[in-house]
């Protein structure tokens, strides 16, 4: 692994300046690294952080990956992590106009990381001078505690799913403060309703007022404070309101421990911190898959385009980009659909399609030639780039247009007993279907908290909360051992798990296996619930019904 030569790194550095002329923003400093497939395959285990701890998990993927290699050898064009400065990797058999193509994708990428509200926790922190860090301390562990080191990462990253990125994300974005809130969201939602609990006569009258004189805001806040003289001292109030992050499950443990109280097991709790601060770090990155390859796709697509390098290579570019963005009609490749569903936001944007009028049309024929040239498409999607992830994102946009022009539909899959094969079939074209279906793929690992009610007598309570989801009980043994084992006593989980009638099992094995499902003639019977304890003690598991 080496740094690429000065003319490619020329070449990136053009990259920059071109991309910056259209809107991208991100650091001046970057660090671009030429790699074989063989180095791909000893750094992807480790997300390609070179630094990043040892695992013995690590290198049975290594293995693994040069076995794949052997039968299957593969050409990854691209890696780039989100580091500070940002490090890619490139392979080392790029052509220069290969090379073009490839840095706009990871220009994309980097500005998605430095913008994206999501990686707000990740802005501030050099990963790879952290994990080098961490790697030292983890070695020096090894070489007094032993094997007891992998024990103690792999009992955390059996929960490192399960942080608190959600809490701790908006504990940053909020600077530790209840509420951003500005005087108008405080006088109307709070102020109003809460405090001094007028009629609706008067809310509404409020609300006439304002926006009767919506220029001169200042004279508005004038009056109330007039009429309402602690007015300023309660919103200064409410806004200064400091909180601390809630704990996770994780977090808990390390500080509430009475197994990592004691002098000899304190070094576990270094390990676990590590763990849980490298799931953090990863946590945007798995909740923005579909949008962060989606942008870098446009803007390659974009750039490379618009771009005098590419002359002569515009059959190359087509083969290599449709094979990257080309769009399955069975299965999901986020490249693709990411693409496809920013060109199509910014074409809805620029013909002024977000607006009451357009969702009040009709007529179909309305629809497609509704254009009132707003051309403001280009801002709307940074916009949507640095405050949506992938969930908000295609819940928000997938639309029946979208869905029609790319003839998108939701495929169903069945035995066909007379051939005795599998088939595959149209099981619907609404664009509520295909959303559900792709949102149904995003990560969503289970809520399961502490819940300090139950934390008595040395117990650590944890309750999953319920989303009509059940976990998969294949996996509650092994990681209560775990949280057991760095707990240092009894490990109860409340969760909900289905009454299984004949039809129910059926409905049942669909969560995890949707292949499975078939064709209902008749109306399937809902899934009953009941609330079930594991208890681990002594590393015995054992199962009652609540």
């Amino acid at each position: 692994m080496e740094l690429v030569s000065q003319h490619v790194k020329g070449i990136m550095e053009e990259c920059k300046l071109r991309a910056r002329d259209h809107g991208l923003t991100f650091d001046d400093e970057t660090l671009e690294y030429i790699v074989t497939n063989r180095d791909m395959i000893e750094l992807s285990p480790k997300v390609m952080i070179p630094t990043l701890y040892d695992y013995w998990v690590h290198d049975v993927r290594v293995l693994s990956g040069k076995g794949m290699y052997e039968a299957y050898p593969s050409n990854p064009y691209e890696t780039v992590i989100n580091t500070r400065p940002a490090i890619s990797y490139y392979n080392d058999n790029n052509p220069d106009w290969l090379n073009v193509m490839i840095f706009y994708h990871v220009l994309g990428h980097i500005d998605f990381f430095q913008n994206n509200m999501f990686y707000k926790n990740t802005w501030d922190t050099d990963l790879t001078g952290q994990a080098l860090a961490d790697k030292r301390l983890i070695a020096h562990l090894r070489s007094e505690k032993g094997r007891w080191v992998d024990y103690a990462i792999e009992f955390s990253r059996g929960i490192d799913n399960l942080v608190g990125y959600q809490k701790e994300l908006n504990h940053t974005i909020m600077n530790g403060s209840r509420y951003q809130l500005s005087k108008i969201d405080f006088y109307f939602d709070i102020f109003l309703q809460r405090i001094k609990h007028v009629s609706q006569h008067d809310y509404l009258k409020e609300i006439t007022r304002f926006n009767a004189g919506r220029d001169g805001s200042e004279d508005f806040f004038d009056e109330i404070v007039s009429q309402y003289p602690e007015f300023d001292e309660l919103y200064k109030k409410e806004t200064s309101i400091t909180l601390k992050p809630e704990r996770d499950i994780i977090e808990y443990i390390i500080q509430h421990s009475p197994f990592l109280r004691q002098d000899e097991n304190k070094w576990i709790t270094s390990v676990i911190q590590i763990v849980k601060n490298t799931s953090s770090y990863f946590q945007p990155q798995i909740r923005t898959k579909i949008m962060n390859e989606g942008w870098a796709s446009y803007w390659h697509e974009y750039l490379f385009m618009r771009d005098d390098r590419i002359c002569g290579h515009e059959i190359d570019f087509a083969k290599v980009n449709a094979a990257v963005t080309a769009m399955p009609k069975v299965g999901l490749n986020p490249y693709a659909l990411g693409l496809r569903l920013f060109q199509h936001i910014k074409d809805m944007e620029d013909r002024g399609c977000y607006s009451f009028d357009y969702l009040f049309l009709k007529d179909e024929v309305g629809k497609k030639k509704y254009n009132r040239d707003k051309d403001s498409g280009d801002a709307f999607i940074l916009q949507v780039r640095e405050n949506l992830n992938d969930f908000t994102f295609i819940n928000t946009y997938i639309d029946q247009e979208f869905v029609d022009q790319h003839t998108l539909f939701v495929a169903g899959k069945r035995f066909n007993k007379p051939r005795m094969s599998w088939e595959f079939y149209i099981k619907s074209k609404k664009a509520d279907d295909y959303k559900q279906m792709i949102i149904d793929t995003l990560y969503h690992p289970p809520e399961v908290f502490v819940d300090p009610a139950g934390c008595k007598e040395g117990v650590l309570y944890l309750n999953h909360k319920f989303e009509n989801k059940p976990l998969k009980t294949d996996f509650i043994e092994n990681t209560m051992v775990g949280i057991e084992y760095l707990w240092g006593g009894p490990v109860h989980l409340e969760t909900s798990e289905p009454v299984v009638s004949k039809q129910a099992a059926t409905q049942y094995a669909g969560f995890w296996d949707p292949a499975s499902q078939q064709p209902q003639k008749k109306q399937p019977e809902e899934i009953k619930w009941k609330r079930m304890l594991y208890v681990m003690e002594n590393r015995k598991l054992h199962k009652r019904e609540l």
